[in-house]
C-alpha cells in the first residue's frame, strides 16, 4: 500500500534534523516525568507524606497525561506539532520551577499536574511530525528512535539526578532543569517545521461536532483499539518501577542501597535504548511480526513478575538484572501501538488516533501505581502483595489485546476479500475464526 504521508520516498537530512530537535523536547519531558523515580524518598521527607500520598504525585501527573492525550491529538492535527511542542516546553518548565520552590504537599501536587499537561503534549506531537516528514516504511524506526532518545532523559533521571539531589539539593536541581526547558522554546521556534514544505500548519475553524466525529471514528477503527490495548499491556510494568516504585521496592523491600537501586534502574534505560532501534528496524522491515513479538513479550513478562514476586528472601542481582532487561523492552514494543494507529488511519487523523493509543499505557500505569501505594499502606509495606497489582493489570490488558487482535485481523481479512488495499498483508491462522460483526468494518477508515 503506498504511503499516505506527504513526505518523499526517503526523508531528507533536513527532516532528520527537524525530528531530532523535536525529539529532544521528548527527552526533556521524560526527564521531568521520571524524576520522582529517584526523588521519591526526598519528596516524602520534604512534604512529610506516606506511601499513598507519595503515589498521588505520580498518579496525578499520569492521570493528567492520560486525560490530555485525545485532546492533544486533536489539537496537533489542527494546529500542527510545532505550536504544540512550544506550549509543552512552557508547561514543563513552569511546572518544574514550581516544584523546585514548592514547600507544601498541595503546591507540589499542582506542580506535578502542570508537568503532566506539558508532558502530555510531547510524544504525540513528535510522532505527528514524523508522520509528516517520513514515509511509512521509516515510521516505525523513527518512532523507536524517538522512544530510545526519550530514555536518555530517563537515564539523566537516575544516577545523575540522584547525585545532584544529594549534592546541590532539591531547589537548585529542579530550578535549573525548569529554566533550561523554557529556554529550549527558542530552538524549537528556529528549527522545527511542521511539514517538509511549510513551517506551520494552516489552522481552519472546525465545528465541535466534527471534532467529536473525528475522535469517535478513530476509536472505532479496530487497528486503533488494538493499538490502545497493545500500548496498555506492554509499557506499564517498567513505567511503574522507573517512575515511582522501583527505588522504594529495591531499598525498602529488598534492602539494597539507594545508589545500587538507582544503578539497577539504569538497566531499564540501557535495555530500551539498545532494544528500541533494533526492534524498530526489524518491525519496519517485517510489520507482520509486530504482534507476535508483543505477545511473546507479554508471556515473558508474566513469567518474570511471577519469579520476582515468589522469590524467597532478597532477590539477587543476577536475577534482577536480566529480569529488568527483559521488562525494559516493554517501552520499545509499546510503539507497535503507534504504528497501528498510523497504518489504519488517514494522515489528517493520525494525531488523534495516536492520542487514543497513548492513553492506554499511561492509564494502566496510573491505576497500577495507585493500587501499589494503597496496598503498601494497607499491608504495612509488603511489596510482594502490593506488586501483585502488576500481574493483575498485565493479565487483564493481555486478554483485551488478544480480543482486539482477533477482531482487527478479521477486519483486515474482510477488507482483503473485498479487494481493498490494506497496510499489511496477513496470512490466515488456525485461530482466525469468522467474526461476522466485523466483516463489514473497514480495516482502514
Amino acid at each position: 500500500m503506498p504511503s499516505r504521508s506527504p513526505a518523499a520516498a526517503r526523508a531528507s537530512a533536513r527532516s532528520w534534523l527537524i525530528w531530532l530537535t523535536a525529539a529532544f523536547v521528548y527527552v526533556l519531558a521524560v526527564f521531568h516525568r521520571t524524576s520522582f523515580g529517584v526523588a521519591g524518598l526526598e519528596a516524602a521527607d520534604r512534604f512529610q507524606v506516606g506511601a499513598t500520598a507519595l503515589s498521588t504525585f505520580t498518579v496525578l501527573q499520569l492521570g493528567v497525561y492520560a486525560a490530555m492525550q485525545i485532546p492533544t491529538g486533536v489539537i496537533v492535527d489542527r494546529f500542527g506539532p510545532r505550536a504544540v511542542l512550544t506550549a509543552a516546553l512552557v508547561f514543563l518548565g513552569s511546572g518544574q520551577v514550581l516544584l523546585a520552590v514548592a514547600d507544601t504537599y498541595a503546591l507540589g501536587l499542582i506542580a506535578r499536574a502542570v508537568l503532566g499537561v506539558g508532558d502530555a503534549m510531547t510524544f504525540v506531537s513528535v510522532l505527528r511530525l514524523a508522520a509528516n516528514h517520513f514515509p511509512a516504511r521509516q515510521y516505525m524506526l523513527v518512532t523507536a528512535l524517538t522512544g530510545a532518545l526519550g530514555f536518555a532523559g530517563n537515564l539523566a533521571a537516575t544516577v545523575p539526578l540522584s547525585l545532584l539531589l544529594s549534592g546541590p539539593g532539591w531547589l537548585p536541581t529542579f530550578l535549573v532543569a525548569g529554566l533550561v526547558t523554557v529556554v529550549f522554546v527558542a530552538v524549537v521556534q528556529w528549527r522545527v517545521h511542521d511539514t517538509p514544505t511549510a513551517r506551520t500548519t494552516e489552522s481552519l475553524p472546525v465545528p465541535a461536532r466534527a471534532v467529536g466525529r473525528q475522535v469517535l471514528t478513530a476509536v472505532r477503527v479496530p487497528g486503533t483499539r488494538l493499538g490502545f490495548w497493545t500500548h496498555f499491556s506492554t509499557m506499564f510494568g517498567s513505567n511503574v518501577l522507573v517512575m515511582l516504585w522501583g527505588v522504594p521496592f529495591l531499598v525498602q523491600g529488598q534492602g539494597y542501597s539507594v545508589t545500587t537501586a538507582s544503578s539497577l534502574l539504569v538497566v531499564f534505560v540501557v535495555g530500551a535504548m539498545l532494544g528500541g532501534p533494533v526492534l524498530g528496524g526489524f518491525i519496519g522491515r517485517r510489520p507482520e511480526a509486530r504482534m507476535p513479538l508483543a505477545i511473546t513479550f507479554l508471556a515473558g513478562s508474566a513469567v518474570v513478575w511471577t519469579v520476582l514476586l515468589s522469590w524467597p528472601g532478597r532477590i539477587p542481582l543476577v536475577v534482577l538484572v536480566p529480569a529488568f532487561a527483559l521488562l525494559s523492552l516493554g517501552g520499545p514494543l509499546s510503539t507497535v501501538g503507534f504504528a497501528l494507529a498510523r497504518d489504519y488511519n488517514p494522515l489528517p487523523r493520525v494525531g488523534t488516533a495516536t492520542g487514543v493509543v497513548n492513553v492506554g499505557g499511561f492509564a494502566a500505569t496510573t491505576v497500577t501505581a495507585l493500587a501499589i501505594g494503597v496496598l503498601l499502606e494497607a499491608t504495612g509495606g509488603n511489596f510482594r502483595i502490593a506488586l501483585l497489582s502488576v500481574l493483575v493489570v498485565l493479565v487483564f490488558g493481555s486478554w483485551r489485546m488478544a480480543v482486539w487482535y482477533l477482531r482487527a485481523r478479521a477486519a483486515v481479512f474482510a477488507a482483503q476479500a473485498r479487494g481493498e488495499a490494506v497496510p499489511v498483508q496477513l496470512r490466515r491462522r488456525p485461530w482466525d475464526t469468522s467474526l461476522p460483526d466485523w466483516d463489514r468494518v473497514p480495516a482502514v477508515a
